[in-house]
């Protein structure tokens, strides 16, 4: 049986969970008979059965003793928001799990599989554990750092400009560049980031376009780190699936008021706002990240995060030593 084939299937159904997740894994699940896929599920959602689970308790009819059960990350063997998918893998009587990597959350750790083996399970893998490790290096950065996998994005000319003279916006990339940077960066991170500078001089609206309709759409939180509340408030961002990061009001310099974003606009336009401390002149990481990874009303946390700009931000980040991949796209 080619185990590689169906973890394949596996990684490209837990892939729709790409936005719903929260801080939680991206997992797809199969079942197989005789080189069949028979059933398959993923987590759909934050707080939602995990993909075996799903996928175990929509099976009609009795499991056979050949049937082998996919996954791409180690079954769960834990009691969190679900209960343990080990448990319901045991109780249906599957016989054979193949899994691509295992769980880096400490309290699953190897344990998962040593629970299916004592219960009689034979298990493989890891198979294709890099391409799973990939797929999920956000929650795994999270496991193992305490903060989300983050991609910095540089976009400049050959000749290493990346604005005017006067510092307006500067068309950089080509088209057939902007349609990889929104399919291959921004619809594969949780969150886009900029800085309170790229908003107010550039007016993006940092969504995601999808121009291959076979790509899964993802919900790309858009984040802005705008201390001082300086965003004006009709700018495009504002909107539902946007959170700001601004100071806390005691280390603010001015009183924030109109034009900027209050309260009340923040109210009307279902956007999101949080305080975060400040030192030594940047936001305060390990409370910056406890914010963007902590589930909190309708937010249910990121595990990865494209930072798009603008320079004085690429460079906070890069002093800090907090970035994990770069991207360069050269126009001409």
């Amino acid at each position: 049986m080619n185990h590689a084939t169906f973890i394949h299937r596996c990684l490209l159904l837990a892939q729709q969970g790409r936005g719903k997740v929260g801080i939680n894994p991206m997992v797809g699940s199969v079942l197989v008979r005789n080189d069949e896929i028979i059933a398959q599920a993923h987590h759909e959602g934050f707080g939602l059965p995990h993909a075996e689970r799903s996928l175990l308790e929509s099976i009609e009819g009795s499991i056979k003793p050949d049937d082998v059960l996919y996954v791409n990350l180690e079954p769960c063997c834990h009691q969190g928001k679900t209960p343990p998918c080990t448990d319901i893998i045991i109780k249906k009587g599957i016989k054979h799990v193949v899994y691509g990597m295992k769980d880096p959350n400490l309290e699953v750790l190897g344990k998962g599989i040593e629970a299916l083996r004592k219960a009689g399970i034979d298990v493989v893998g890891p198979v294709l554990p890099e391409l799973c490790q990939r797929l999920n290096r956000g929650f795994i950065s999270l496991q193992k750092n305490g903060r989300p996998y983050i991609t910095l994005k540089h976009a400049q000319t050959r000749s290493g400009e990346i604005s005017k003279p006067d510092g307006s916006p500067l068309k950089i990339t080509s088209q057939e560049q902007d349609e990889w940077s929104h399919s291959y960066l921004r619809a594969r991170h949780d969150a886009i980031l900029v800085g309170a500078g790229t908003v107010i001089t550039d007016d993006p609206q940092l969504t995601v376009r999808l121009k291959n309709k076979n790509l899964e759409q993802s919900l790309t939180l858009r984040i802005v780190l705008d201390p001082n509340s300086s965003i004006p408030k009709d700018a495009q961002i504002m909107g539902e699936g946007t959170l700001l990061i601004n100071k806390e009001k005691k280390d603010c310099d001015q009183p924030r008021e109109h034009p900027f974003v209050g309260a009340d606009v923040i109210q009307e336009k279902g956007v999101m706002a949080e305080e975060v401390p400040v030192k030594n002149g940047v936001f305060d990481w390990e409370s910056l990240w406890k914010v963007l990874t902590t589930p909190k009303d309708n937010f249910n946390g990121i595990t990865s995060i494209l930072v798009e700009g603008g320079a004085k931000t690429w460079d906070v980040f890069k002093k800090a030593g907090m970035i994990d991949e770069e991207v360069w796209l050269v126009g001409k």
